[in-house]
């Protein structure tokens, strides 16, 4: 996003060799705070924001023909929604859908998963929804399980419980919550742990805390 607010469709590659920054094709859709997994030689993008509203694009950038491909949208747009890649699919998860004019803001428990190998997005049943309406929160795939934590919920207030999704099974089961309720935190998956570093709770918090998932 530059200093007028738009958002860009700018895309770079950095050479370490040469230390310079080289162009490539721009996105064909310009936005911030989208979400991208790198699957093989793909760079799959999802979501983000123009302005303060969603976007429900989903564009996957080849790195070896250095083109951009557009794939099926998102079902529906959702602002702080929480992505996750697994072997075979991409899951959407909660988010909040903003209203216009008089609607107020929802937050959301939908989960949308794209199916990579067919290349487009399955018709999920509610039952299969997140058990707690979140946005903005951390997740990611350990022990073959969708694990999902803290974020925002309703009213709104800051969420410390935690659940993880099983595909085989098709259920939700919970799990221990956070030490720390917080919201807008950074994270990364090491050693079949999910970290939850920093975030907000009131103010700002420096907490790094680690939920890691075994066999059993």
């Amino acid at each position: 996003m530059g200093l007028d607010l738009r958002p860009h469709n700018y895309m770079q590659h950095y050479d370490m060799l040469k230390d310079i920054w080289v162009s490539l094709a721009t996105m064909p859709t310009p936005r911030y705070a989208a979400t991208s997994f790198l699957r093989g030689s793909k760079i799959y993008v999802l979501g983000g924001r123009q302005s303060k509203y969603a976007v429900n694009a989903f564009e996957v950038f080849d790195t070896e023909t250095r083109q951009w491909t557009k794939f099926p949208n998102l079902p529906s747009k959702r602002a702080f929604s929480s992505f996750v890649s697994t072997e075979n699919n991409i899951y959407s998860l909660g988010g909040l859908r903003q209203g216009r004019l008089y609607r107020q803001p929802k937050f959301m428990k939908n989960m949308d998963v794209f199916d990579v190998e067919q290349g487009g997005w399955m018709k999920m049943e509610r039952s299969f929804f997140l058990k707690k309406r979140r946005a903005d929160f951390v997740a990611g795939f350990l022990k073959g399980r969708i694990v999902v934590a803290g974020g925002l919920g309703n009213q709104p207030t800051v969420l410390e419980s935690a659940e993880a999704f099983h595909p085989g099974k098709n259920k939700w089961e919970s799990l221990p919550p956070m030490p720390t309720p917080r919201c807008a935190c950074s994270s990364i998956v090491v050693k079949n742990c999910l970290l939850a570093m920093g975030g907000v709770n009131q103010g700002l918090t420096n907490a790094v805390e680690a939920l890691c998932v075994s066999d059993s």
